[in-house]
């Protein structure tokens, strides 16, 4: 397997020494279900997208659910952890107990 013009040497340097035995499953499960239209679901963050999983569906674990997620070209030499987010965006409320007076003040807008 030679990625030389494909991967960033992280990707290609975690190819080099091999798949471990979840992320082989994970392979050969999508290999499998590569003619058909099924999801297939993993906790296994740590895969390197490989050109022959373009076109296949994935459920990524983030912790709490599976993230669907379709590969596609463009994803090939990433993390399948980077397209399932594990954390949730920071939205604000109003103040809470404790806060002084000038934090208190909300605008309108």
């Amino acid at each position: 397997m030679v990625f030389n013009h494909v991967l960033p040497s992280r990707q290609r340097r975690s190819l080099k020494k091999g798949l471990n035995k979840q992320q082989k499953e994970l392979l050969e499960d999508v290999r499998r279900s590569k003619g058909k239209d099924k999801l297939v679901r993993t906790h296994v963050r740590d895969m390197v997208i490989l050109p022959e999983m373009i076109g296949s569906k994935i459920g990524i674990y983030n912790g709490k659910e599976f993230i669907p997620i379709i590969i596609e070209e463009s994803m090939v030499g990433h993390y399948t952890g980077e397209f399932a987010l594990t954390r949730k965006r920071v939205k604000h409320s109003a103040p809470g107990l404790g806060a002084t007076r000038s934090s208190k003040f909300v605008p309108l807008k």
